[in-house]
């Protein structure tokens, strides 16, 4: 199998074999993240499907450091999407959006998601979550990056529940006060 290095320059150089390089060390990856936002196997495997097109399409001329990371986000973007448009559909469904949760200490914008791409806030929460003990911290990933549900949290990190939702709680009202202080408006 290639590292990342290698499939990125086979991007570079519009190499088909990329995409199926990709796949078969991300798949997994990307379908985790995509099916914890859906909650839908088909969905998800269409979100992780069109990861490859977008990443195609997007390198060159972006060139990621990190692919994991990159692919990652892609497909946590295209999951974001598909589930606003379904949800959009369904007319307000009942299953309560991850981003709402963080809307009390994420700066006001059009859209919460548009806002979490902007890049100086995007620095500045990746220097919060540097500052986070490394539990605390993947608590916080594997809710708002992964979208784990709480009970999916609980069994992976052997925690109870109720304990999960405080440390979430902490972990936003810190946030919150991490970007007052790096002067983002609230």
């Amino acid at each position: 199998m290639l590292n990342d290095e290698d499939i990125v320059q086979l991007y570079w150089d519009r190499r088909e074999s990329a995409i199926a390089e990709s796949a078969a060390r991300y798949e997994r990856y990307c379908y985790s993240i995509s099916y914890n936002i859906l909650h839908d196997t088909e969905d998800a495997e269409e979100c992780v499907n069109d990861t490859w097109l977008r990443t195609w399409n997007t390198i060159p001329p972006q060139r990621p450091n990190k692919l994991s990371f990159f692919v990652g986000r892609i497909t946590r973007n295209l999951s974001l999407d598909k589930y606003k448009a379904k949800k959009a559909k369904k007319r307000g469904g009942d299953m309560p959006s991850l981003m709402e949760e963080l809307t009390e200490c994420i700066p006001a914008s059009t859209n919460v998601e548009q806002t979490l791409l902007d890049q100086d806030l995007n620095r500045t929460i990746n220097q919060f979550m540097h500052s986070l003990p490394e539990r605390e911290c993947n608590l916080f990933l594997a809710r708002y990056w992964y979208g784990m549900s709480l009970s999916e949290m609980a069994e992976r990190f052997n925690v109870k529940e109720n304990n999960i939702k405080a440390s979430l709680f902490r972990s936003r009202g810190k946030l919150k006060s991490y970007l007052i202080k790096e002067g983002m408006e609230l």
